[in-house]
């Protein structure tokens, strides 16, 4: 019993702290309180005037909070500065899966993220619909990039010299009767996709799948990504196909805006 009354006392202190204090001031402030008087801290913690005020010149000295008069204090660049930080440490999948979430509910199909890395592409994140399809991206997959809409449109923004030499150091391997293994009719394609700004493919890389990617730009301009559907074609004939393209363009903007965000 002594030893449980100890271990409460011990807890109790600890969480009266110094840090637990300033915390807790921090944790004041919200949109309907921009700004605390001395007073305020002293009545919202229980404690002395000068007890708040105390711990108001620490965080004060830190950057945390600065002095506003005769208001009382506010947050301050050390706050902000941290927010960036943990804004700019936000990965690619986190802001991308909600997105892909919506817009697997929109068009009822399997949606996914890629990225390249050399001369191949790696699946990111897959999102199933109600109606799982096979496909040869998996979570963490390597694939080639010469298959497929989502590794065309990886493809499609790279430097011509770039593509060059991923042509000439990986091949276009054949996956199916309609993958593109000829060099120039390649860089036609890659044409067509810049164009377009989007990149349809039937077939290419897995029998009888339709997909259709769009690309995903970071805050320099340059594309970091691509989001996808896949979806078996009988599923989206030709006439669905804009619909679907419309959708999967709005989602990778809004991924792209995102990253923008973040990165400001």
């Amino acid at each position: 019993m002594a030893g449980r009354e100890s271990t409460r006392a011990s807890g109790y202190r600890e969480r009266n702290s110094t840090a637990d204090r300033a915390l807790d001031i921090l944790l004041l402030f919200d949109d309907d309180r921009l700004v605390l008087s001395g007073q305020d801290v002293a009545d919202r913690l229980g404690v002395a005037r000068s007890t708040a005020y105390r711990y108001l010149q620490s965080l004060a000295s830190s950057g945390f909070i600065e002095e506003q008069r005769p208001a009382g204090y506010r947050l301050g660049p050390r706050v902000f500065e941290l927010a960036r930080l943990a804004r700019k440490g936000i990965g690619l999948s986190e802001v991308s899966r909600p997105v892909m979430r919506e817009l697997v509910a929109s068009v009822g199909e399997t949606a996914l993220l890629t990225r390249r890395a050399g001369t191949a592409v790696v699946c990111l994140e897959r999102e199933e619909a109600d109606h799982p399809v096979r496909l040869s991206y998996e979570r963490g997959h390597v694939l080639p990039v010469n298959a497929g809409a989502a590794a065309l449109v990886l493809l499609a923004w790279a430097p011509d010299a770039e593509v060059d030499g991923i042509v000439e150091k990986a091949g276009l391997p054949r996956f199916t009767g309609r993958t593109l293994t000829d060099a120039a009719a390649l860089r036609r394609r890659l044409e067509v996709i810049r164009q377009e700004g989007i990149a349809v493919s039937r077939g290419e890389l897995d029998d009888d799948v339709l997909g259709l990617a769009a690309p995903i730009r970071g805050a320099d301009g340059e594309v970091v990504a691509a989001v996808s559907v896949a979806a078996l074609s009988h599923r989206v004939p030709d006439e669905r196909v804009p619909e679907v393209a419309r959708a999967v363009s709005a989602s990778a903007e809004r991924i792209s805006d995102r990253l923008k965000t973040l990165a400001s």
